[in-house]
């Protein structure tokens, strides 16, 4: 009886141990998930204003009645439509937090993001580095 006292103990702190583990994998995920997102807007972003070369801070040319780049990107090809609707907040990231475009007609400076989380404070959904994005 004390045996299998001793093994149902030993039993429950492993699975407490890997259900610890397990969230702490999830939530890892789900951060690099999002800045993934992040990544690919910025990447197709600055692909977008180099080939048509436009500077940081200005705004593209006038298509079907937008400035809006994402709206541009989207049209042309150069992010999918559940990305286009991340970078106008209808879809969340995997933790549930909005993306965000401060300035979504103008092309973000050196060092800027286009679109943010709203998660990038409390749970670090923003990338350490991105100067070469």
């Amino acid at each position: 009886m004390l045996e299998l006292t001793v093994v149902l103990t030993i039993l429950l702190a492993l699975i407490s141990v890997l259900a610890l583990g397990s969230r702490a994998w999830l939530r890892d995920c789900d951060r690099a998930s999002c800045i993934l997102t992040l990544h690919k807007v910025q990447l197709a972003t600055r692909s977008y204003q180099n080939l048509y070369g436009y500077s940081c801070g200005s705004s593209p040319n006038l298509e079907n009645g937008s400035y809006n780049i994402a709206e541009h990107l989207r049209g042309k090809g150069y992010i999918a439509e559940d990305t286009f609707q991340q970078t106008h907040g209808a879809l969340k990231c995997p933790r549930g937090g909005i993306y965000t475009c401060p300035l979504p007609d103008h092309f973000p400076a050196t060092g800027q993001l286009y679109m943010t989380c709203s998660l990038a404070e409390s749970e670090d959904h923003r990338p350490t580095f991105h100067g070469g994005w």
